[in-house]
């Protein structure tokens, strides 16, 4: 059985993407803010993560930058997943960042369960639940990896209602 420890990535920054407009898939390109280079340093100083097989991390830039520092400070190796991103608010991946709010509310107040009044094309829970576990899935075999993701991904692995702080973990045992 294979202990994964989850961590949200560190405070993120948008100023920049948004000054160039960007929307949609773009916005997730922001990277982290000086705090949260100071908060991926301090996790990544954690001697819980020592002794890891491997940092699995999403691609998207706020978690990849929290993922790198924690590597590079526990001389782990680190691999990209794909299927670890944050969750879809729009599945045509078009949805304008003023739009966020009414989509992620909707999601909150619908448990992530897609009824017949659902106004909005997000990703539900349940493909959530099953993005992150195939993911997981590929690490199993391993004693311990390291996740860094986001906290809707987190909460997948455990209770729709837990919201995470940056840079908060989450263990769980898996096989």
């Amino acid at each position: 059985m294979a202990k994964f420890i989850l961590i949200r990535h560190a405070e993120p920054r948008y100023d920049e993407v948004d000054e160039r407009g960007y929307f949609g898939m773009g916005h997730e390109l922001g990277r982290l803010t000086e705090n949260g280079e100071q908060q991926a340093q301090f996790r990544g100083s954690d001697t819980s993560l020592l002794g890891a097989d491997i940092i699995i991390s999403s691609p998207y830039t706020r978690a990849l930058q929290t993922a790198a520092t924690i590597s590079r400070l526990t001389n782990i190796q680190l691999r990209v997943e794909n299927d670890l991103h944050e969750w879809m608010p729009d599945m045509t991946h078009t949805y304008k960042i003023d739009d966020f709010r009414k989509l992620y509310q909707e999601y909150r107040d619908s448990k992530g369960i897609r009824k017949e009044s659902t106004v909005y094309n997000w990703e539900t829970y349940e493909h959530l639940k099953t993005r992150l576990f195939s993911v997981l899935d590929k690490y199993k075999h391993l004693d311990k990896v390291i996740v860094v993701c986001h906290g809707l991904i987190m909460s997948a692995a455990g209770d729709f209602e837990q919201l995470f702080d940056f840079v908060e973990k989450l263990e769980i045992d898996y096989k």
